[in-house]
């Protein structure tokens, strides 16, 4: 009987399909950061306005000074929406901080449409500085913009607004976080409503 002989093959040199893999595959991740945009979505405030109010409470009694007063500011802000990825966006909310001049932060969440006409009722002044109201649940395609706006308020007087640090605008998306953007200082338009 013939002894079995197993021919051994020389060791190949796996260097050069290695260096090749690691070639394709950071091709391939150069690819994917350069088509794919460097944030989530384009945020734009197209134009403000603030509608400033001064609303006394009369009160039943006789006694001097016993009448409450409350100052709101109402910022209506225009608000462009680009989608530049290649997925859908959903609007889930809008909030806002205002930092005033002594550092406090005051916090709000935007109008709800639902509540626009009650708003519009009250204080018939804003009706005219309104636009089509932005909502939230809206699904914004791949490549597209909306815009609308948001209304949004402060309990602060005007002069509170004017001496600000900061006013900024998170637009929450779902499956995406909060971006802000800051609401500009040269308001384009200003109304006042006082005396209601």
């Amino acid at each position: 009987m013939s002894d079995l002989k197993f021919e051994q093959h020389a060791h190949r040199n796996l260097l050069a399909p290695v260096l090749i893999a690691f070639l394709l595959l950071g091709i391939i991740i150069a690819l994917v950061i350069r088509h794919t945009p460097g944030q989530a979505v384009d945020l734009t405030i197209t134009h403000t306005a603030i509608y400033p109010t001064h609303t006394v409470f009369k009160s039943d009694t006789h006694v001097v000074g016993s009448d409450k007063a409350e100052d709101n500011l109402y910022v209506l802000a225009n608000l462009r929406v680009d989608d530049p990825l290649h997925l859908p966006l959903f609007l889930k909310d809008f909030t806002a901080t205002l930092t005033t001049a002594d550092d406090q932060q005051i916090t709000t969440s935007a109008a709800e449409v639902k509540d626009l006409p009650n708003i519009y009722t009250s204080f018939p002044g804003l009706k005219p500085l309104a636009s089509p109201p932005l909502r939230r649940e809206t699904l914004i395609s791949p490549g597209t913009s909306v815009e609308g706006m948001v209304l949004l308020q402060f309990p602060i007087t005007l002069d509170v607004w004017n001496h600000r640090k900061s006013a900024i605008l998170n637009v929450d998306l779902y499956h995406g976080g909060a971006f802000p953007i800051a609401i500009p200082f040269n308001t384009k338009t200003v109304s006042t409503n006082f005396d209601q």
